[in-house]
């Protein structure tokens, strides 16, 4: 935690997990650690690479205050994961009950005799995926797609060997009993053709 003389800053850089066209956030909590009010602003060197909300505003005395910083979806990855970034927080002493939205311009200015203090931030980014790592492809919706097709392909083999047995098993039933019909209607006719023959003299 940074921690100035107006106010204490948590954490003390950006950590941002990174990840090739998804935004990214991080939050840090300013906390006015003094009995004065006092206002903030939060500058960047990338501009364009990042949203601040809020990236002016004022803390009561011994209040919070979370701002939230959005690093917008990137297409590519920085050399090395390294970030040159740069963020610059700066805290000035004002009146009691001043509206943020009324800030003079000249609120942040260096002038002689005025407390205006500068914290320094740094950006990190954390790489959420790397390329060629066994649990991204695990991960990979494509490669999910391919287990879930396989599994459902296998479950259909399964259950048309399971009807197949059914059908196969059901036939021999049918044949061991037409089998035995026969065997029955054969004895009956031979016993009746044998009881209708004539006696030898």
């Amino acid at each position: 935690m940074a921690s100035n003389k107006l106010v204490s800053v948590d954490p003390e850089e950006l950590r941002f997990p990174f990840e090739l066209e998804r935004p990214s956030l991080c939050d840090l909590k300013l906390s006015n650690t003094t009995d004065k009010t006092v206002a903030f602003k939060v500058k960047t060197t990338s501009p364009k690479k990042y949203f601040v909300r809020p990236n002016t505003g004022v803390i009561q005395p011994l209040g919070s205050c979370i701002i939230r910083v959005t690093l917008q979806a990137q297409l590519e990855y920085p050399p090395d994961m390294q970030c040159k970034d740069k963020f610059l927080l700066q805290c000035t002493p004002v009146a009691p009950n001043t509206d943020c939205e009324a800030l003079p311009q000249n609120t942040f200015s260096k002038e002689p005799g005025k407390q205006l203090e500068e914290c320094k931030l740094r950006v990190v980014y954390i790489a959420r995926n790397n390329p060629g790592n066994s649990t991204d492809k695990q991960n990979d919706p494509s490669s999910n797609q391919a287990v879930q097709t396989a599994k459902a392909a296998r479950d259909a083999a399964d259950t048309l060997k399971k009807r197949n047995q059914n059908k196969s098993s059901g036939l021999s039933i049918k044949l061991a009993i037409a089998a035995g019909l026969t065997g029955i209607i054969v004895g009956l006719v031979l016993k009746m053709v044998l009881a209708s023959s004539p006696a030898p003299p």
